[in-house]
């Protein structure tokens, strides 16, 4: 297939700015197969995702970032990723001991459905090591406590650099990422957790919606931040619950929506189809 280059930007809102983009590419003759963009009136700040064919390009392909840097995104004040077709990001999963969001990716993964690379899986806990074998990526476990919690970051952030890991996947993963984590990887850390935060808190979330007798429950996937659960969020989606549903109905079902959702958010980083903005997200089509 024809390597592709993918151009992610935002700045202030101001005419002419999509002419100039287009003009670039079809220019220096690369043909555009995708092209969206959106206005935020409030916030007056123009969004972009654009991508072109390189075959016949005529900026070689690492001139093309500082060749926009230069042309484009000084002049306008721009804030822009660039990212190429060939690279395949490469992913690491964090999880502790539920299988299911992390079976999901690994399915989704082995069936060639992502251009990724998973090179390696992180645990607090030996209990998904077998699961990891099954599928054939290196399994490492870090124990953390509140005293070593800190140095043993430490060292997944060293191994993360090792495996040259682009971003990281929380497939329930039962530890608060710390400072030092979110700041290595900002707005390239994903997370997954279950709607009722915060109206039902706490170890039981699924037994307190029970007992208040909800009609729908649902699943949210996001960017990690450091405040806890409230990052810019990139998927979401809700299940239906009638009162013939058990305690047990409704954890499977939750269950089936956060693997779904967090696939799904994972897919979008992966097409590189979210941009984040303060603590929100533009999702391109």
């Amino acid at each position: 297939m024809t390597t592709t280059a993918k151009l992610l930007l935002h700045c202030p809102d101001r005419p002419g700015i999509l002419a100039e983009v287009t003009d670039f590419i079809t220019v220096n003759k690369g043909n555009i197969i995708y092209l969206d963009q959106y206005v935020d009136r409030v916030e007056n700040i123009f969004f972009m995702r654009i991508e072109w064919e390189l075959a016949s390009f005529l900026v070689p392909q690492e001139k093309i970032e500082d060749y926009f840097e230069t042309l484009y995104a000084q002049k306008y004040g721009m804030n822009f990723r660039l990212y190429f077709s060939d690279h395949k990001p490469r992913m690491a999963i964090f999880v502790s001991k539920m299988s299911h969001c992390l079976f999901d990716l690994l399915a989704r993964y082995t069936a060639g459905e992502w251009n990724v690379e998973i090179p390696l899986i992180i645990s607090n806990h030996p209990d998904m090591q077998h699961v990891a074998e099954r599928f054939g990526i290196s399994y490492h476990i870090f124990p953390i406590t509140r005293e070593n919690k800190a140095e043993q970051e430490q060292k997944e952030l060293e191994l993360l650099a090792q495996h040259r890991v682009n971003f990281i996947v929380l497939a329930r993963y039962m530890q608060v990422v710390s400072q030092q984590m979110i700041d290595a990887y900002p707005n390239r850390i994903i997370n997954i957790h279950h709607s009722f935060l915060p109206a039902f808190v706490g170890a039981k979330p699924y037994h307190a919606a029970f007992e208040r007798g909800v009609k729908i429950i649902g699943a949210t996937s996001h960017y990690v931040t450091t405040e806890l659960d409230a990052g810019p969020i990139i998927e979401q989606d809700v299940v239906r619950i009638t009162h013939k549903d058990s305690v047990q109905d409704l954890v499977n079902k939750g269950k089936d929506l956060e693997k779904i959702v967090l696939s799904r958010a994972v897919q979008k980083h992966i097409e590189r189809k979210v941009l984040a903005y303060k603590n929100k997200t533009v999702i391109f089509n």
